[in-house]
């Protein structure tokens, strides 16, 4: 995308209210997506973190340094027009979300899975009415047919804005139940987390720390994290 490799060529960074939301401008011109479409989006808050991404360039622009633009940009130009499809997509991860699929063996990981992932799925029951079955091993096995509709209305419910949020919440952890934990503040977000890095977790203090691994995930958790601030904005 050439439009990203540009240099700076703005002195002013501002916010703008309009009818349809926040913009931000350069010199008094909008920000426009790759698509080119009028960056606009729901709240302040978030206008105000991508203006600052965009003051904070220096000599050429960065994207890999405007997360909440890109996040934006993915909002207005891939979630929006393909709504459903996302959705749909990302309410598939209830039918064989993690958190159900435990193991066989050893006892102490079975064990730490129960401990871990069990609270995850009873707040599920309780905070979305959505009551998800564990089983043991990979073979798969339907969830509660009713359990899964509820769960895509709740995705279906969200704005494109939330939704592409929610895509990068759901991918990163491997579950939807996650997913809506990190939405609603369940528990501290590095919790929400490591309970989703359990069985890499468990590998690690039993083969010990591989730093390639480490630093992939590392990258993921800023990624999870920076989802979850842009849902809180959204």
């Amino acid at each position: 995308m050439s439009e990203w490799k540009q240099k700076r060529f703005w002195t002013s960074v501002d916010v703008e209210t309009t009818d349809g939301g926040f913009a931000v401008t350069l010199d008094g011109r909008r920000v426009k997506t790759p698509a080119k479409t009028t960056l606009l989006v729901p709240s302040q808050s978030m206008a105000q973190a991508i203006a600052s991404e965009w003051d904070a360039q220096q000599d050429v622009v960065n994207p890999l340094s405007m997360p909440n633009t890109r996040s934006a940009n993915a909002a207005l130009d891939k979630v929006r027009p393909q709504f459903s499809e996302v959705a749909d997509m990302l309410a598939e991860y209830g039918d064989s979300d993690l958190l159900c699929y435990r193991a066989e063996s050893p006892e102490e990981l079975v064990a730490r899975q129960t401990e871990f992932w069990d609270p995850a799925l009873d707040w599920a029951n309780e905070a979305l009415g959505a009551r998800l079955l564990p089983r043991s091993g990979l073979l798969h096995a339907p969830q509660d047919e009713a359990a899964l509709q509820i769960l895509r209305g709740r995705v279906h419910e969200m704005t494109a804005f939330q939704l592409a949020a929610f895509h990068d919440l759901v991918g990163l952890s491997g579950s939807l139940i996650l997913g809506f934990a990190a939405t609603k503040a369940w528990r501290p977000l590095d919790e929400i987390w490591s309970i989703s890095r359990l069985d890499e977790h468990w590998q690690a203090e039993i083969w010990g720390v591989d730093e390639e691994a480490q630093a992939q995930e590392d990258v993921k958790k800023q990624a999870f994290f920076h989802a979850a601030a842009f849902y809180g904005h959204a």
